[in-house]
């Protein structure tokens, strides 16, 4: 059996389709408060669900009984925020901490983490990445470190500026620095390759997809889909670096510090990684083209 963390989010949701696909046995710890159309989705992949939260030692315990594998998307950012209560500190360190001893104390003999590339700037986030990573190398499992980079269906979306509909994009930094965006479903199936994949075991692998492409080259990639020049709006470093400076709160603090990673560039070489994985990656030009089709 597997279990899955985080499983009603974005790439949550796509491991429990790839393990379906692949013929595994799956469960989901999925919170009370989940949504419950994303419940029924995961329901109606054939996910078996079982009601439980990072926060609660417990259901963790009780999720892991008879698990042989358990692969963890689940973070407090951006969606499930809530200060004070669901938060990088409380959620993506101390919960994982706590699942992590869970599945160790119930005999769990493999542990696939999602994480992501160290950057330069401190924030609660990367904090909390770096705390359970090394938690989880100390306890004794099997385990994957994936640290994929920055997600083309997010930082490629109006949440974060790039609004494609609308021909507008902003750029955090110069926009002259190299990224590997990587799709959410790829990040998946290297999850669920993970399990098998002998180069994994004990391994941390950093992620991206097929080609490191400055912001810039992705704004030309999508005018010349959508015939049409965008408008475009950068953001200095130093603005960047003073909200990071001035934030209090962890959800902003970590938003600043992924904007200042976003501004550094973040090209992953995968020349190595995809000789173990043999996987075809998504382009950003493929993702340009899927959404001038939809338009």
């Amino acid at each position: 059996m597997n279990l899955v963390v985080g499983a009603t989010g974005m790439v949550g949701t796509e491991v429990c389709r790839a393990l379906v696909d692949a013929g595994k046995p799956v469960k989901a710890l999925v919170r009370p408060a989940a949504d419950p159309g994303k419940v029924k989705v995961l329901e109606g992949l054939g996910v078996t669900i079982v009601r439980g939260d990072l926060r609660d030692r417990a259901s963790l315990d009780a999720a892991s009984l008879g698990v042989h594998a358990v692969i963890t998307t689940a973070s407090a950012m951006p969606f499930a925020y809530a200060p004070g209560e669901n938060t990088p500190e409380r959620t993506d360190r101390d919960g994982c901490f706590g699942l992590i001893d869970a599945a160790r104390d119930a005999g769990v003999r493999q542990f696939v983490y999602i994480s992501f590339p160290p950057m330069s700037a401190a924030f609660p986030l990367q904090d909390a990445k770096r705390a359970v990573e090394a938690h989880l190398k100390s306890s004794g499992m099997a385990y994957t470190i994936l640290r994929p980079t920055y997600f083309t269906e997010v930082w490629l979306s109006p949440a974060v500026g790039f609004d494609a509909a609308n021909r507008r994009a902003t750029l955090y930094g110069t926009g002259d620095k190299g990224i590997s965006w990587i799709s959410f479903k790829d990040v998946a199936r290297f999850a669920v390759a993970s399990l098998e994949t002998p180069a994994a075991r004990n391994a941390v692998i950093e992620l991206g997809g097929p080609e490191a492409l400055s912001p810039r080259e992705v704004v030309a990639i999508f005018e010349r889909i959508a015939g049409g020049a965008f408008e475009v709006t950068q953001v200095p470093v130093e603005a960047i670096h003073a909200q990071w400076s001035a934030a209090t709160d962890p959800m902003e603090k970590s938003f600043a510090g992924l904007m200042l990673g976003y501004a550094d560039g973040s090209p992953i070489d995968m020349t190595a990684t995809l000789k173990a994985f043999p996987l075809q990656l998504a382009s950003v030009k493929e993702y340009a083209q899927r959404h001038a089709a939809r338009e």
